[in-house]
């Protein structure tokens, strides 16, 4: 499918998740492209009357700029589903299970992609005993960007059991996921649906001045050197681009997405395990999608119109089944 031009576009961004200012930013860097390249841009900073807004934008496609809750676990999609709207990334089941890490591994685990054990527990449970043998990792099951990620590690200044008077993601969310802590080294792969399907971009290495790669890390300049591509063993980054495009199919993402790895080089292949899948990757001039893109000669307009020429498809493949089957009915 070509891109029509000039192009109608709503770029919906903002909200009310922990991640607003990212997804503002992503947002502004998308509608400046796709204005830069001649279309026509509706910019939506999502509040609860964006269907209204929609509605009267009338746009050709929607591009889903929004992070974390409510643009990211299949809200937003199941609406626009409903208004009839194409839109970028991935679908409403994707993104619901996608944005749920144990949802998340048990889709992934049984197709043979390695990921880290663990179990959900409470804050009452925290505050009476560790749930797994320090150093252990605690995250939020439905939260991205690493809001609200913590290691705990036998010198934590937390307590041992947790303190509640101690800072940490225990005194925001009611359930964590708990999971054991894979030391070694940070590594991301990007996979951008084409013609001839989803292809990964490559491996980056994220290497933390101080600290791991936390919300702050990710998002402030300076923080975290980006070395694409990885200086990796070839079948380490063969494994990493294969674990990613399969978890791409497996979830059934569109458009584009980002798997996240923990690799212990010590352990060879078997050190390496995938952490999540991100189905809407940030935007930003900090984001790692954009940046491998340009690494293999994709530019940021280039990529953003990809993103919509892929919602277009997806939504007329929908359209096409719907129709099959009332034909057939």
């Amino acid at each position: 499918m070509t891109l029509p031009k000039p192009l109608h576009v709503a770029v919906l961004m903002g909200g009310w998740a922990n991640e607003r200012q990212v997804s503002l930013t992503s947002g502004a860097g998308v509608a400046d492209a796709l204005e830069l390249r001649g279309h026509s841009v509706t910019r939506i900073d999502m509040g609860r009357d964006v269907a209204l807004k929609l509605h009267e934008a009338k746009p050709d496609v929607v591009f889903n700029a929004l992070h974390g809750v409510p643009g990211e676990d299949g809200t937003v999609q199941g609406m626009l589903d409903l208004m009839g709207l194409p839109y970028t990334h991935s679908g409403l089941a994707t993104s619901v299970i996608a944005i749920d890490k144990q949802l998340t591994k048990q889709a992934l685990v049984p197709h043979g992609i390695p990921m880290p054990g663990g179990r959900i527990v409470t804050r009452e449970e925290l505050y009476e005993r560790d749930p797994l043998p320090r150093p252990y990792v605690l995250k939020p099951v439905n939260e991205g960007s690493s809001v609200g990620v913590a290691i705990v590690t036998a010198d934590s200044n937390v307590g041992n059991p947790i303190s509640p008077e101690a800072k940490g993601p225990w005194q925001e969310f009611a359930e964590l996921l708990a999971e054991p802590f894979i030391k070694g080294r940070e590594l991301t792969a990007a996979v951008l649906d084409g013609p001839d399907g989803p292809r990964a971009l490559g491996v980056t290495e994220l290497i933390v001045a101080n600290g791991f790669y936390d919300y702050e890390n990710k998002y402030t300049a300076g923080r975290t050197e980006h070395i694409f591509p990885a200086k990796l063993p070839p079948e380490i980054t063969a494994l990493c681009e294969q674990y990613a495009v399969k978890a791409h199919q497996v979830l059934g993402c569109h458009g584009t997405s980002r798997t996240d790895f923990r690799w212990d080089e010590e352990a060879g292949e078997d050190g390496l395990f995938v952490l999540e899948t991100n189905t809407q990757p940030g935007m930003t001039p900090l984001s790692l999608v954009p940046e491998q893109a340009a690494g293999c000669g994709i530019s940021y307009a280039d990529l953003v119109e990809m993103l919509c020429v892929e919602g277009l498809r997806v939504h007329a493949l929908k359209q096409g089944g719907r129709h099959g089957a009332a034909d057939q009915a």
